[in-house]
């Protein structure tokens, strides 16, 4: 065999190791590119009905008409979410499924460390940052106070007596009060329900002293008179609600708390196909119309790329872990 042969068999090799090494990026590539070519799932795990079942359906639908697919909306309550995220946790990375999560998805990370069948982080690859439901603080109406600097004085001369209560232990109107006792040295006796209804209800009937819960559940209550606005926990005034204080405006700083619907895949889902979701969630709510009937809902848009919702939902692992472990929140 001549020198020029044995070089040239040794590039036609190295060409071969090349091309074989490209071929699963290209055949990659390839399918994200034809993505998508049949129906897509968006997983809630809560029951219909609910602010995150809400959010979700009114991004499907568009959703479906720009990517030429049908998107439907798939309900799979169960264990604060885990039972919805796990079924999204396990599925192909392929971009045909998605998942829709609430701040009890980061919370979970802290109260159910060990405990689920994923990673809230490393599972998951971030999609969107769809909108944000600024939480609102309502009082009783039989609490003598008109605003939250009176019910905060009335709490502090009852330590301990007074009862807030929540949606369930680790929901974030649970931690946003457990953040706002931090903040101030108030101490209540937390009482957790099955749902926000009956604690709506309790709270009418004067047997809880206050809770945090989303605009738009408490706008009806506020508007019937039948339990007091104290404050909404976002940096301003937001524009549907202009007449509502801040936290902040009560004297403290920086008092900020939201609930939030986040679009999840699974981890490894190319970048490609996150990316192209992103940009579509991101038209869709920042659409005039779309936007109005969010925030005649409570919501802030958001549809926020890949990345920035990564950092987010890192942001907010590490913030409730920090309030579950320094108020020692445990789940029963």
């Amino acid at each position: 065999m001549t020198t020029q042969t044995a070089r040239a068999r040794a590039l036609s090799r190295r060409v071969a190791l090349a091309l074989a090494g490209a071929l699963p990026f290209a055949a990659r590539g390839a399918k994200a590119q034809e993505w998508p070519t049949r129906p897509l799932r968006i997983i809630v795990p809560y029951t219909p009905g609910g602010t995150t079942d809400i959010a979700t359906r009114l991004v499907a639908e568009p959703l479906s008409r720009v990517l030429g697919q049908p998107v439907v909306v798939e309900n799979r309550p169960g264990a604060n979410s885990i039972v919805g995220a796990a079924a999204a946790a396990s599925s192909p990375a392929d971009g045909y499924t998605l998942v829709m999560v609430l701040p009890a998805h980061a919370a979970n990370a802290t109260l159910q460390a060990g405990k689920m069948p994923f990673d809230a982080l490393a599972s998951f690859a971030p999609v969107s940052l769809v909108v944000q439901a600024p939480l609102v603080l309502a009082g009783s109406k039989h609490v003598p106070a008109e605003n939250l600097r009176g019910f905060m004085d009335h709490i502090r001369a009852r330590p301990g007596r007074v009862n807030y209560g929540s949606s369930g232990i680790g929901a974030t109107a649970h931690l946003a009060m457990e953040q706002l006792q931090l903040r101030t040295g108030l101490r209540m006796e937390h009482v957790p329900y099955r749902g926000t209804q009956p604690a709506l209800q309790d709270l009418m009937a004067g047997n809880i002293g206050l809770m945090f819960d989303t605009y738009s559940t408490l706008k009806p209550q506020f508007e019937a008179g039948t339990v007091r606005p104290l404050g909404i926990a976002t940096a301003t005034r937001p524009d549907f609600a202009p007449d509502l204080p801040t936290v902040i405006e009560a004297g403290l700083p920086d008092f900020v708390a939201s609930s939030w619907c986040m679009l999840l895949a699974p981890a490894r889902t190319p970048d490609a196909i996150t990316e192209r979701i992103a940009r579509e969630v991101h038209a869709i709510v920042r659409e005039p119309t779309m936007t109005r009937r969010l925030q005649d809902l409570g919501f802030v848009v958001e549809g926020r790329p890949p990345a920035a919702t990564g950092a987010f939902l890192r942001a907010e692992v590490e913030r409730w872990g920090e309030v579950i472990r320094t108020a020692n929140v445990r789940v029963e």
